[in-house]
């Protein structure tokens, strides 16, 4: 495997927790935004896109494979998890 094949195979495993933490994020900043003024978009989607990469990188090792449902049901329970962590607990300290 080359560099570049293994940078695509990299990037096709963190996608999908990229992807949902940012969309999640930006829904979760139009539905709340009096709530979520004070934070910083970046800052709210970058603990669901960790949260969700974690979740992805745990259900590689738990299933020996990606791309298993649990996994990625895993990384929207970790995704929205982080999101209200960052959003609304640690957000309001």
């Amino acid at each position: 495997m080359s560099p570049l094949d293994a940078l695509w195979h990299l990037l096709g495993l963190f996608m999908p927790a990229v992807g949902t933490g940012l969309l999640a994020a930006g829904m979760a900043k139009l539905l709340w935004r009096a709530e979520l003024r004070r934070i910083g978009w970046l800052r709210l989607a970058s603990w669901p896109v960790a949260a969700g990469a974690l979740a992805l990188l745990g259900g590689l090792v738990v299933f020996g494979r990606d791309g298993r449902m649990a996994t990625y049901g895993l990384m929207l329970l970790a995704c929205a998890l982080a999101l209200w962590w960052a959003g609304f607990v640690r957000g309001r300290a």
